[in-house]
């Protein structure tokens, strides 16, 4: 198991060549990078340049970047208005669109193999004019992203538009075949259940995020201080799947101080995970 980390978990701070440095010494070997602009500044070459300096540095894979998801993503505040591939309205998708094709710009200063992508937010209805604007935004971008060497990875979302089925039909009647999948456990445990989603999504599945809530609400917790039942789901999981740890900081590691005592936590749940795959493996 290739122990990914989204760095996710330290959004609402700046990514710094110190901040890898403590990701390394936790031993963590490969990387997604959460392109917000206040935590990742990918408008940015000086920027770019220094963090691809970093990762080879240390010897940190790039797994993967996670798409912009917002206009305005702020250490102050949790969420802002979000920035929608789906968007009905043509201007304001058409700028969904060349921001992700900055972030995809990336990937000639640091390779990286998938770009997660949101289809639209929780709150978006799944009516065929959302469905019709993703496909007009992913017909460009799923190009734009193959002339780089990157696949898209569209990633099941709270709500009614992201599901794991809606996702998998969409891939199938636009035949945009070079779409693949991201496996959002904690997502699907809000949803649809775990299983269920993991089914509706196998065929295209090409990475995932791993993470833990209680089926109410997208808390990013670790494995096992939730409510999934990671003794069926675990097994359940394509072997060769990559796993992405996708955690949110808690409040007590606010303080740039205590930054290894959340990546030590996180240490430990890889532990957790790998044993619990080796046990699986050596029973089959």
């Amino acid at each position: 198991m290739v122990r990914t980390l989204s760095t996710y978990l330290f959004v609402k701070r700046k990514l710094t060549p110190a901040l890898l440095g403590e990701i390394v010494r936790h031993g963590v070997t490969a990387l997604e990078i959460f392109c917000a602009r206040a935590h990742f500044n990918y408008h940015s070459l000086d920027a770019v340049r220094e963090i691809a300096g970093t990762l080879r540095d240390h010897n940190l894979t790039l797994h993967a970047l996670h798409a912009p998801a917002e206009r305005d993503f702020n250490r102050m505040h949790e969420s802002s208005a979000p920035l929608s591939i789906c968007d009905p309205e043509r201007m304001r998708r058409l700028e969904a669109v060349d921001e992700i094709k900055r972030a995809l710009d990336v990937a000639e200063h640091m390779p990286f193999r998938y770009l997660v992508q949101h289809i639209g937010s929780s709150r978006d209805t799944a009516d065929a004019r959302r469905f019709d604007a993703a496909f007009s935004s992913l017909e460009h971008l799923h190009i734009f992203a193959k002339e780089r060497g990157v696949t898209l990875a569209l990633e099941n979302t709270p709500g009614e538009l992201a599901t794991p089925a809606h996702l998998r039909q969409f891939i199938i009647d636009t035949r945009l075949t070079d779409l693949r999948l991201c496996f959002d456990i904690g997502h699907a445990h809000i949803g649809d259940g775990v299983l269920a989603s993991l089914e509706a999504m196998r065929e295209f599945l090409a990475t995932s995020h791993i993470h833990d809530n209680h089926g109410l609400k997208d808390e990013h917790l670790l494995p096992y201080e939730g409510s999934i039942e990671w003794k069926s789901a675990l097994p359940a999981l394509p072997p060769e799947l990559p796993l992405v740890f996708e955690l949110k900081e808690k409040p007590a590691y606010a303080d740039p101080a205590p930054t290894s005592v959340a990546l030590s936590a996180a240490r430990s749940a890889f532990d957790r995970i790998e044993r619990v795959l080796s046990l699986s493996e050596e029973v089959s």
